[in-house]
């Protein structure tokens, strides 16, 4: 199966951010996102598990950077041309405005993005 970023529908747009994600792609779901410098993950983590992100995640930097923060209070920067792996339990500050493209287990990130939508409409 083959898909085009734009066949991703927009999930959130505000200025400076999208977000574009995609399920039902073999248990997986396929996002892409554009996310300013500044933007900290953190505050919308809190109530998840160790307040941090429980899901994990596969992915591809294209421009930017962003600061990941582990449950163990270990750090890494992630930037363009960079792939990674985020085990479960992670938090994350955006360094540089950011595009990248992830990859996650479908039931976990339903779960984190329910509890975002909570958050922020709560």
């Amino acid at each position: 199966m083959r898909k085009s970023l734009k066949d991703l529908p927009v999930k959130m747009e505000a200025p400076g951010t999208t977000t574009r994600s995609m399920g039902g792609l073999g248990g997986m779901v396929i996002a892409y996102y554009e996310l300013p410098a500044g933007a900290d993950f953190t505050p919308i983590f809190e109530g998840l598990p160790d307040d941090k992100c429980p899901c994990p995640h596969w992915g591809y930097v294209l421009k930017g950077a962003i600061r990941i923060r582990y449950t163990d209070g270990t750090e890494e920067v992630v930037k363009a041309g960079d792939i990674y792996y985020l085990p479960s339990g992670h938090t994350a500050m955006v360094e540089e405005d950011v595009a990248m493209i992830e990859i996650s287990p479908e039931k976990e990130y339903d779960e984190v993005m329910e509890h975002i939508n909570r958050k922020m409409s709560g």
